[in-house]
């Protein structure tokens, strides 16, 4: 059923190179859908594009903070396809520290991925959806973009920010069957914590393997109604 679901769809995810994009791709791939695939690490992209049949030309090397590249890969893809089923946003920075310890320069960076990155995404790809009044976006801002946390003030801006813009692009989507679903993950083991100086416990988060699955899950929403959000946190790291 998973499978006939996702047979022949026309699927971009975003940030492929990281864990939960890579794992995102390989479960979709497998659904028999028409995937492609970005991300900034073309090395990766590469052998995450190879190891999943991805034809080389469906692999973008792609920076969301861009717009001109955004519009450029969405006239691109739009050319071949018309529109996207799914737009699956799995990129984003990440970034934890007390606020008088948060350089200016790290608090745009974030706005810039996190939030103008999603922007240009939406901005690009949503209007054939909107069009043809069908059509699947899904991000990720985490749950700390639902809840606070201390030290994140800088990332959960952003990430509130990235909420509430796609709370007001629905009311905008009303009178189509566009669906926006936001993905609140909280402690995913993943490349966020490398650069982090916290005490964490790693070993106890949620695997990267089963957050894609979790993306991979609401890729099949049942055509009568829509999954706005879901939230999945680890046992010991709950925060709403």
């Amino acid at each position: 059923m998973a499978v006939e679901m996702l047979a022949n769809r026309n699927v971009l995810i975003v940030g492929a190179t990281g864990g939960i994009g890579s794992e995102t791709t390989r479960l979709i791939k497998n659904g028999q859908a028409n995937v492609f695939i970005t991300g900034r690490d073309t090395k990766k992209l590469s052998q995450i594009a190879k190891a999943n049949n991805i034809p080389e030309e469906q692999a973008f090397s792609l920076d969301i903070t861009n717009a001109q590249a955004v519009e450029a890969l969405a006239d691109t893809i739009h050319s071949q396809i018309g529109h996207l089923d799914i737009l699956i946003n799995a990129a984003g920075a990440g970034y934890l520290n007390p606020l008088e310890k948060t350089e200016a320069d790290m608090f745009s960076q974030l706005i810039d991925v996190n939030l103008k990155g999603a922007f240009h995404l939406m901005r690009y790809f949503l209007p054939p959806m909107k069009e043809a009044k069908k059509g699947l976006v899904i991000n990720i801002p985490g749950v700390l973009g639902k809840a606070p946390m201390a030290g994140a003030a800088a990332y959960s801006a952003s990430k509130y920010g990235l909420n509430g813009m796609v709370k007001s692009i629905r009311e905008e989507l009303k009178r189509t069957e566009v669906r926006l679903t936001n993905l609140y993950l909280g402690g995913v083991d993943s490349d966020f914590w490398d650069n982090i100086d916290m005490r964490v416990n790693r070993d106890k988060f949620i695997n990267a393997k089963e957050a894609g699955r979790a993306v991979w899950f609401l890729c099949q929403q049942p055509a009568s109604g829509v999954v706005s959000e879901m939230v999945i946190q680890p046992f010991n790291h709950q925060v709403i």
